[in-house]
């Protein structure tokens, strides 16, 4: 599934919790209540993950989400400050359209994709999200957006054409 395994340990990591839910599973005996943790880790260099953790105690759940998050790590090409092109990352019914902007810009994003994209260590980038306002969906859709970007040179070498002819 996935084309590229990248190496966590040889990374400098941060990790940031995006948020932590309690939740209730009704059984016979009464309520079984359990902690679902999200988690972004990123390099501030181009790598950046998100992981999702579950556990009975919250310090297991974001162990178990860190795990998952640098499982689930992706490079994020950049050109200067920001991304090379916008995109559209959809995750379920979230969509987040991801877009670049001009140096001096900031991170204008909400709470989740904001996370996702400093974790990656872009500076001048403005997001959206469309539909879904769930953060964890939010977070991975972002991800997933991230996931999808090319530079001018990986085009140019799928379509067998000059870095020139691409650009017009």
């Amino acid at each position: 599934m996935r084309q590229n395994m990248i190496d966590a340990s040889k990374l400098d990591l941060k990790e940031t919790i995006v948020n932590i839910r309690r939740v209730a599973k009704t059984v016979k005996g009464g309520r079984n209540m359990r902690f679902s943790v999200s988690v972004v880790v990123g390099n501030g260099e181009g790598y950046v993950g998100v992981g999702l953790g579950k556990a009975q105690e919250i310090p297991e759940a974001v162990r178990k989400a860190i795990e998952d998050a640098k499982k689930n790590l992706v490079y994020v090409p950049t050109v200067g400050t920001t991304i090379p092109h916008r995109i559209l990352g959809t995750f379920g019914a979230g969509n987040v359209l991801i877009m670049p902007a001009a140096p001096g810009t900031g991170v204008i994003a909400g709470s989740s994709v904001r996370m996702v994209l400093e974790a990656a260590g872009l500076k001048d980038v403005r997001a959206k999200s469309i539909g879904s306002s769930n953060t964890v969906n939010m977070a991975y859709a972002t991800l997933e957006g991230l996931r999808g970007l090319k530079t001018v040179e990986q085009i140019s070498r799928l379509r067998g054409k000059t870095k020139e002819e691409v650009l017009g």
